[in-house]
């Protein structure tokens, strides 16, 4: 290989065309607004917090994990 070796212009070309394609396929994927509360100012937190040290609900309370990418074909 030549020391200022360049690629061939067809090569260029479909990187081009390749890096598009994945542009517009990232762009096209749908998406989901989540209704997010306001936080809670951090006094009222902590109140808050204080009182349910001992709540046998937020010991249940779980994890949900939501996988958003598609699968590569």
């Amino acid at each position: 290989m030549k020391k200022d070796a360049i690629l061939d212009p067809w090569i260029i070309d479909e990187i081009r065309r390749r890096e598009e394609e994945k542009r517009r396929r990232e762009n096209d994927q749908p998406t989901i607004d989540l209704p997010l509360d306001e936080p809670l100012p951090k006094d009222k937190w902590d109140r808050d917090k204080d009182n349910h040290k001992d709540n046998d609900e937020d010991r249940d309370r779980g994890v949900i994990i939501i996988e958003t990418a598609k699968k590569q074909e």
